[in-house]
């Protein structure tokens, strides 16, 4: 069994309107040095897969055809045994 961590963001020059009101509400409560704020998501899979090579391959496609937005999200993950 394997673990994924999974990270989904944002494009670089893709517009990110929860990060921008992240940002205001932020300096609203007194954090006036924060700036770029960019909101993913984190996602954690759990895979059953023979080895490594096939849990990456799996992931990779869950994140290709569902979880990650291609057009307008970028994605990386990090596999490790899961604890039984």
């Amino acid at each position: 069994m394997w673990q994924a961590d999974i990270h989904v963001t944002l494009k670089k020059g893709v517009l990110d309107p929860q990060g921008g009101a992240v940002q205001r509400s932020l300096a609203a409560l007194g954090y006036e040095g924060v700036a770029g704020v960019r909101v993913g998501k984190y996602l954690q899979v759990r895979v059953d897969a023979p080895d490594r090579d096939a849990a990456a391959r799996q992931v990779d496609e869950m994140c290709r055809r569902l979880l990650a937005n291609p057009v307008i999200e970028e994605y990386r993950f990090d596999l490790k045994e899961a604890a039984s």
